[in-house]
């Protein structure tokens, strides 16, 4: 049995968990999110309506990744909707920064062009100053996809640390050329 699998998830307050045929249906404060898994897996709502659980119908390898998998994905959408899930991006470089055009992203981080990103619906972008980006959004996989976008537009580089890197990253510096060090 998947550790991970056999676990029910737990529903807090203000959360409401419906299964309908092959779609399971999250509704709570922040928003509303709906998943359909996968048709191996069978998700039940318990009778008081205060946990779900997955069952999967035998130990074939697919069954069994799947099995964890699909507890996760609904876990996260239970959580999502009572408090959004964050990722904060910050921009380092001279003239770098960011602003915010109705739902495009502008970033200038040293070419030529301003790159702009339209943020998706259902994600939230605040910039709490021109070098900090904050996503927010009740679906895990948007908020990462979206920051992961946000990021590849410049990645931090190994010799100056000019670049989006995620809050609290560390980016390993590389020596320069060496003065001296070779040639006539």
């Amino acid at each position: 049995m998947s550790r991970i699998g056999k676990q029910p998830v737990v529903v807090p307050d203000g959360v409401t968990v419906s299964v309908d045929g092959g779609s399971v249906n999250v509704k709570g404060p922040k928003g509303d999110l709906s998943f359909a898994p996968h048709p191996n897996m069978t998700v039940a709502l318990a009778d008081d309506g205060k946990s779900v659980s997955v069952t999967r119908p035998n130990d074939q390898a697919q069954n069994r990744a799947l099995h964890g998998l699909t507890r996760s994905l609904i876990d996260n959408m239970v959580i999502g909707v009572k408090e959004p899930f964050e990722r904060k991006l910050e921009i380092r470089g001279v003239g770098y920064n960011a602003k915010l055009n109705g739902n495009k992203l502008a970033l200038q981080v040293g070419f030529a062009n301003t790159i702009e990103l339209t943020v998706p619906d259902g994600v939230e972008c605040t910039l709490p100053d021109q070098t900090h980006v904050v996503v927010r959004s009740p679906d895990k996989q948007k908020c990462g996809q979206f920051a992961a976008n946000v990021r590849k537009v410049r990645p931090p580089e190994p010799y100056k640390g000019k670049g989006i890197r995620y809050d609290g990253e560390q980016v390993k510096q590389k020596a320069g050329k060496a003065f001296g060090a070779g040639g006539k």
